[in-house]
This record gives C-alpha cells, structure tokens and sequence, in this order.
C-alpha cells in the first residue's frame, strides 16, 4: 500500500481529465459573482445565480448519477460535460443576457456534468489494485484541495485583469479538454458483468447508505460554515477582509497535505469511528477560530482543520465502499456529491440568517454545533446498519465483505486502514 501502486499513464491521463471536470465547479460561484456585479444590484444578482448553479448540482446529481451505467458510463459522462460545455459558453458570451437568461444557463452549468464526480471516483478506483484505493482516493483530495486553492486567485485575477466573462470561458474549454480526456480512459468501471443488477438494485441499497451522506454532509456543511462567516469573523477581529482569501487558500493547501498522510499508512480503528475523531477535531478548531483574538492564531487554527478535513472526506468515500455493492458506487458518489452540496447550501441560509441577529464568533459557533449533530447521527446510523443484515441479502462493498478477515499486506483497503 503505497503511492507507487497509484503511479501510471493512465491514473494520469483521469488526473487531468478530473482537474479539467472539477475546476469549472470550483470557480464557477465566485465568477458568476464578477460576472454581473458592475450590473444594478449587480451582487444580489450574482448570489442569486450562484443559488441557482448549486440548485441545479443538488437537483441533478442524484438522478444522473443513479443512471450511471457501470458498463459504459464514459458515453454519459461526456454527454453530461458537453451540456456543461454549453453553459459555461452560454454564460461567457451571452453576459449581458436577462437575469432569467443567466440563471437558466448557470442552472444548467450545475446540472449537466453532475454526475462527473462520482463517475470520476469510480473510474480511478477502477484504474488502481484493491489494495490501492485509500491511495488513490487521498491522491484525488490532494488534486483537488489544489484545484480550490488555485482557483480564487484565477477568477479574481482574470475577471478584473482581463475581462469578467473569461473565466467562464476558460471553464467552458476546461471542460471540452475534460471530454477529450476521458475519449482516452476506459468506457465504464464495472467487473464482472455488475451493471444489470446494479441498476436493479441501485435504489434501495442507496437508500440504505444515508447515514454516510449525513456525514459527509456535515463535512461540507462545516467547511462551508468557515468560508462563508471568516470574512464577517476577520471584521469582527479588526484584521483586514484582504486576508480571507490567503487564510483560506492555506487551508486547502493544507487539506492536500493531510490527505497526503492520510494515504501513507495504515490506521487503527473503524471507519465510522475514525471518521468522528476526524470531525470533532475539525470542529475543535473550528470553534478555537472562532474564538481566537488574532490573525496568527486563526491561520493555525485553519490549517490544523485543513488537515483533519481531508481525512474525513477520504474516510466518508471509504466508508461508502463499505456499505454499497461496487457497481452502484458511482451513483453512491453522485447522491454523496448532492448531499454535500445541500449541506454547503444549508450552511450558506443558516449564516446569513444568524450574521443578522448574532456576532460572528457566535455564528460559527451554532454552525460547529449543527455539524457535531450531524455527525452524531451518522455515527448512530452507521452502527445500526452494521448491526442490521443487508437489505435483499445483497452483499456490501469490499471492506465489508472483509468484516472480520486478518488484515494482510494484500488485503481491503477499508479494513486495514
């Protein structure tokens, strides 16, 4: 179990293939912001097409994803990325469109290619040896900690720079390269004739994973909690608004770096139990930002929960490898992709409904507290699944398969993390 199992021309060609696919997601909320904001109530309008790019993520990845043939999902991939194609050029050239025009598209933009990132994760945990998938998914945080660290300071730099609309162009061709890229990949990520009885099944096992969506939900929802109240949390402190941008940048730089140990070794403990050590520390530190007077106490603050962040996000896809069969692990990806994003959005109306009426400090408080509450009840319904038999005697993923084996150099990965 080592990085060098994840080392090969082909894990590259999805890396960039992924990097083109996501980066257009990670830009895309700031640059509708910078899109319109020189317009009448220009960053009401702005934040309006943001809600209506993360509607169309949240709407839309469940139900694609639950239609993701293991057997060849490449064909709808792409098909996806190409509507994405079209709206990210829709919304660079038509700029100066009705708002209703802009929503439409930037609804679209969301909902197209939501379904790249669970047929994304699939497909690399189909590239790489059983023994190699902790790895493989440590090296896709640490990608894509990369991609959100780098992509504010391009849309700032390139909407005020050059022109407001590039962005969205450049995250158009990004995601053409993306198509191009997969043309180079395997068509679809099912062994042993799995995609039948996946789509038979699909439904009812998703269903029985939720407490691993309200879980990674509330990794989300706490990340989320950081981004959108530090600015208010940094005024509040006297510290200028300029510095929430490096603060957060060096919280996903050091988010890669703690999925780079993640992946190093092997580490004690279940998967769920790990996964709320890794949550209630974040939410320490969280709340230790919330509480701390000065910026240099903050920074360190932000990058201790960086690290601890990348490895429960890691842990919640381990641990939807356990509780799901393998050909329905691209939809599990796909409605735990939405689940994030409803908890991302949940976080957003709760801090712009507390920043009314409370301090800051006091916000970010009540949002650690809706997070250990959400974990709590992920842990509680993992425990009870794991005590519960499979419905339909269908089996669970690998790790689960594994409960109980001797774990050897060779083995799960899930079980000998």
């Amino acid at each position: 179990m080592t990085y060098r199992d994840v080392a090969s021309r082909q894990v590259l060609v999805w890396a960039g293939t992924a990097v083109a696919a996501r980066m257009p997601v990670a830009v895309t909320p700031l640059a509708l912001v910078f899109l319109v904001r020189e317009r009448p109530g220009g960053y009401s309008l702005g934040a309006a097409l943001a809600a209506a790019y993360v509607l169309g993520e949240i709407v839309a990845a469940p139900i694609l994803g639950t239609r993701l043939d293991p057997a060849r999902g490449r064909r709808q991939l792409t098909a996806g990325l190409a509507g994405g194609t079209l709206a990210f050029t829709g919304l660079g050239v038509l700029a100066g469109s009705h708002a209703l025009v802009l929503g439409a598209f930037a609804f679209l933009a969301g909902a197209a290619p939501s379904a790249a990132a669970g047929g994304q994760r699939a497909l690399l945990t189909f590239l790489v040896p059983e023994r190699a998938v902790a790895q493989a998914l440590s090296t896709e945080s640490m990608l894509m900690s990369g991609v959100w660290a780098v992509s504010p300071v391009a849309v700032a730099g390139l909407a005020l720079a050059v022109d407001p609309r590039v962005p969205l162009l450049l995250a158009a061709v990004l995601m053409a390269l993306s198509m191009a890229g997969h043309r180079l990949l395997p068509a679809g990520w099912a062994k042993d004739g799995q995609g039948g009885r996946a789509n038979r099944v699909r439904t009812r096992v998703l269903l029985g994973a939720w407490p691993v969506y309200v879980t990674g939900a509330a990794s989300i929802t706490l990340l989320g909690l950081v981004e959108l109240t530090l600015p208010a949390l940094l005024e509040q402190r006297g510290i200028g608004v300029g510095w929430t941008g490096p603060l957060l940048a060096g919280m996903a730089v050091a988010a890669g770096a703690g999925a780079f140990v993640y992946g190093l070794r092997s580490w004690p403990g279940r998967l769920r139990s790990r996964s709320v050590v890794l949550m209630c520390g974040m939410s320490v530190f969280v709340a230790l930002l919330a509480l701390i007077p000065d910026g240099s106490g903050m920074a360190v603050a932000l990058v201790l929960a960086g690290i601890l962040q990348s490895g429960a996000l890691i842990t919640r896809n381990l641990s939807l490898r356990d509780a799901l069969p393998p050909g329905a692990l691209a939809a599990g990806y796909s409605v735990l992709y939405a689940a994030a994003g409803a908890g991302y959005a949940a976080t957003g109306s709760l801090a712009g409904a507390l920043l009314q009426v409370v301090a800051p400090s006091t916000a970010m408080l009540a949002g650690v507290g809706l997070t250990l509450l959400l974990t709590a009840l992920g842990w509680w319904g993992e425990a009870r699944r794991e005590r519960s038999p499979a419905p339909g005697g269908l089996q669970a993923g690998p790790a689960a398969r594994a409960e109980g084996a001797p774990i050897a150099g060779g083995g799960d990965p899930e079980r000998s993390l």
